[in-house]
């Protein structure tokens, strides 16, 4: 698809597309004591921090104003992350929709005082949605892809965003044949 049929099919003909590196971060942290959970370990909810933090800063880069998380689709712990490692969460904008966006993020961990590389802990997708001053839904800038890898990561976002809608309205459907049939919830 061209970028001129991507901006008809989404109603962002008049918005210009910016590329996938305007708005990449990483954001890098510390862990600490006071990170921790019960076993020692970094707690999953302060990785979920730093992930959120990353992507919305992304998502606020890219659509030139605020963003709110709308979801998260899936949040992945691949190994533990230790106290003394230094976190670094990097996140980009994989997909656009007309007010909404995904953002993919890595989460990566390494020793503060090594020098090897750093390992992938984690991985997360959020959906966010860019809003006004008065918290209504605005229009965001189509996102272009890049590298070959851009490409890949914007397929594989519209594949997420179809399952996702799918599952919404299978559970609407659901909910809705239930209360028809007197079931109450």
């Amino acid at each position: 698809m061209t970028d001129q049929a991507f901006a008809a099919e989404t109603g962002t003909a008049d918005v210009p597309g910016k590329p996938t590196s305007a708005s990449r971060t990483t954001l890098s942290h510390i862990m600490t004591h006071n990170d921790t959970n019960l076993l020692g370990t970094v707690h999953g909810g302060v990785i979920m921090k730093l992930v959120d933090d990353a992507a919305g800063a992304v998502a606020g880069r890219h659509s030139g104003g605020p963003a709110v998380t709308a979801s998260m689709d899936e949040m992945v712990f691949l190994e533990p992350v230790r106290v003394g490692d230094l976190v670094h969460v990097k996140a980009q904008v994989n997909w656009t929709g007309r007010t909404s966006m995904e953002v993919g993020v890595r989460v990566l961990a390494e020793r503060w005082n090594e020098s090897t590389p750093p390992t992938q802990v984690g991985s997360a997708y959020l959906v966010f949605a860019a809003v006004d001053a008065d918290g209504k839904p605005r229009v965001v800038p189509p996102v272009l892809p890049e590298t070959e890898r851009d490409k890949r990561r914007y397929q594989e976002a519209q594949i997420r965003r179809t399952h996702r809608l799918a599952r919404r309205r299978a559970i609407k459907e659901l909910r809705e044949k239930r209360v028809a049939e007197g079931h109450e919830d």
